[in-house]
């Protein structure tokens, strides 16, 4: 042990004593001494990762080969000849027969159903379920970032054929029996109970005094109003011609239509709820009542207001520069946005722009100094 201790010791002697031939040490170093050992260390650090890999890849092969006479050692055949170790990866997980064990009518069925050959040439059964389960991966990655307008004009180009056919048996089947005729209230479900039903019949205008007065009231009005249009909308869209239907812009709009439709169905329910905010509440009624009058740059501004709000900050910016007081002020619940609140508010505010926008279209105001833009 002491011998050891003294061989450490001059060692360290050793390498403490300035060599003869050694160059003087410099108080600086040039560029390209630190470019050369920078590209030194990054070689060394790829050299070692390398060793690491070959090393990890050796030992997968070692494994594999050990597994191999175990498998085949009393004679009996084993699956884990055939498949790689628990090591190899999820790649080969992924394309595992047992993880999309679907029959063969299955995989035919939905292959027809997404256009694309049953069978290639040459292509056995496990194949071609791999080829289907690629072709949903590929599908699942491309229609998700797919908006909602481009699913509702699918939807209309599929529907197109399915009404012609239920309007030619309409036409042969239960032409001139009124009793079999249904009106929009009954057939779309969204009838509302107790006094919401007084405004079905004819047009009422909402009455605004109603907000301050009686704001129950002013709900069935709002209600069938909204209804009202949104109906003739959709006839209209129905009675174009076939060829203005199918053309590119006919489909654009029949989706427009049937999203806004199906963006309002929260609206209808807080209207039929009667769980309106107030200022929300008395901002949908100026809409209304201002489209029913025909003054629609009036009710564009009541749209602005409820969309946008009344703030020059409408985020709710408060601290800025000296005015930090004054645009705290200002942050109340009729100044802020409401289409920032969430998504629901968003999509049913602009389908009110929307039927405000057809409303126009349909009943243009007498004097154009009411238009909107």
């Amino acid at each position: 042990m002491d011998l050891l201790k003294a061989q450490i010791e001059s060692k360290r002697r050793a390498s403490n004593l300035p060599l003869k031939d050694a160059p003087p040490a410099k108080k600086y170093m040039r560029k390209g001494d630190l470019e050369k050992a920078k590209l030194e260390a990054e070689r060394a650090e790829a050299e070692r990762k390398r060793a690491a890999r070959s090393e990890v890849e050796a030992g997968r092969q070692k494994a594999k080969q050990e597994l191999v006479p175990s498998g085949s050692k009393d004679g009996v055949n084993t699956p884990l000849s055939d498949q790689a170790t628990p090591n190899a990866g999820e790649a080969e997980n992924e394309l595992a027969p047992e993880l999309f064990n679907i029959s063969n009518e299955e995989a035919v069925r939905r292959l027809r159903s997404r256009g694309q050959p049953i069978r290639l040439f040459g292509e056995s059964d496990k194949e071609r379920r791999l080829r289907l389960r690629a072709l949903q991966l590929i599908e699942e990655r491309t229609e998700g970032g797919r908006n909602e307008l481009m699913r509702a004009l699918e939807g209309v180009e599929g529907n197109m054929d399915l009404e012609e056919l239920a309007k030619r048996a309409r036409d042969a089947n239960v032409k001139g029996d009124p009793s079999t005729s249904k009106d929009w209230k009954g057939g779309s479900g969204d009838e509302m109970d107790g006094d919401l039903k007084t405004g079905e019949d004819a047009e009422v205008t909402v009455d605004l005094e109603l907000i301050k007065t009686d704001p129950r009231k002013i709900y069935p009005q709002i209600y069938f109003a909204l209804k009202r249009v949104l109906k003739e909308w959709e006839q209209s869209m129905a009675e174009r011609p076939d060829h203005i239907r199918r053309s590119t812009q006919g489909k654009l709009v029949a989706a427009t239509q049937k999203q806004s439709a199906e963006y309002l169905k929260p609206l209808f329910k807080s209207l039929r709820k009667r769980e309106l905010a107030p200022d929300v509440l008395q901002a949908v009624a100026e809409i209304v009542h201002h489209m029913q009058t025909r003054e629609y740059i009036k009710a564009n501004d009541a749209y602005l207001r409820l969309s946008i709000g009344n703030a020059p900050w409408p985020i709710g910016v408060t601290m800025v520069g000296i005015h930090e007081r004054s645009g705290r002020e200002k942050i109340f619940s009729n100044n802020v946005a409401h289409v920032l609140n969430d998504e629901v508010s968003r999509k049913y505010i602009q389908s009110l722009k929307r039927i405000l926008t057809f409303a126009q279209t349909k009943r243009p105001p007498d004097d154009l100094a009411r238009k909107m833009g």
